[in-house]
């Protein structure tokens, strides 16, 4: 056999090799593809039945005959959501924005002052300190709620935002991110800052602050949506349906005599678009931000 054969065949095997090959991975691409749509389905299944389920009647959700969509979409269940003169909606709608956006600037000031603290300013006692914070991540919630609420109450508090606000404006694995973050920072930028006469708070607001955006944006996300879906401790500080925030007014269409179906679902259909705003507006910084943080699933 001579070299040129050789040659030849040689070339034929790699064609035949890569033709397999692209075979493969056409196969491997439309099988990736396919289990990607259904996965994408399966996800909006939920939100598929709850704006089926907010436009229908409540015999039109629990009836034996099942309809995908309903020839007749129910619009004034919007109407009649926020005209119900037992469940003041729109006022809880307001409650929940103004505790989620002040919850998410103070826990972010705090705890980014707190963790900016313990990572960069020297102290003798601040790895202490930080395992004091650690700690608190051990203790369950249920074990601190009476003492907050005793202390809420007696500083009258109880149906006032302060009450709904200010006890949660700390959170000890906030703080944590924060210093683990800072930790990463570069010190360079710091040092710079302070060549210039800035201090440790100069520093912190106009060089940490300016360069960890995305950090930033990723934790007021989780804060905000954590806020907002807050439901034991709303439910005891607001007992005025004036200081209900929207988890509580949802709760309330559901009681031991009545569940009202259409009115729930096209409540939580209501109170899940500022989440999905939010999530939209910050899901660039939102993934920068989590990758930032080391976090791995």
């Amino acid at each position: 056999m001579t070299a040129a054969t050789k040659d030849r065949g040689a070339h034929a095997a790699a064609r035949d090799g890569r033709r397999r090959a692209g075979r493969g991975g056409a196969l491997g691409s439309a099988g990736l593809y396919a289990a990607t749509g259904v996965a994408a389905l399966l996800f909006l299944v939920p939100f598929y039945l709850l704006v089926r389920n907010a436009l229908s009647t409540d015999a039109q959700i629990t009836g034996e005959n099942w309809e995908f969509f309903p020839t007749r979409l129910q619009w004034g269940n919007i109407g009649e959501l926020f005209d119900d003169p037992t469940v003041p909606f729109a006022r809880s709608l307001w409650n929940s924005a103004v505790v989620g956006v002040l919850h998410t600037v103070g826990t972010l000031l705090v705890c980014s002052l707190a963790g900016y603290g313990l990572a960069r300013i020297p102290y003798r006692h601040a790895d202490k300190i930080f395992y004091a914070v650690l700690v608190t991540l051990m203790v369950p919630a249920a074990v601190t709620f009476v003492p907050s609420f005793v202390l809420v109450s007696s500083l009258g508090w109880v149906d006032s935002l302060r009450g709904l606000i200010i006890p949660g404006l700390f959170s000890g694995f906030t703080c944590f991110l924060f210093r683990q973050y800072f930790l990463g920072f570069p010190k360079e930028l710091e040092e710079a800052a302070r060549m210039d006469g800035l201090g440790h708070w100069g520093a912190y607001w106009r060089i940490v602050v300016p360069n960890s955006l995305n950090f930033f944006a990723a934790i007021a996300t989780i804060t905000f949506i954590s806020g907002w879906n807050a439901f034991l401790w709303p439910l005891v500080i607001g007992q005025d349906p004036d200081a209900w925030t929207v988890q509580v007014a949802l709760s309330s269409y559901m009681t031991n005599q009545t569940v009202n179906f259409h009115l729930i679902f096209m409540a939580t259909a209501i109170s899940i678009l500022p989440l999905v705003f939010v999530f939209l507006f910050l899901q660039r910084w939102l993934v920068q931000g989590i990758a930032q943080t080391g976090i791995k699933g």
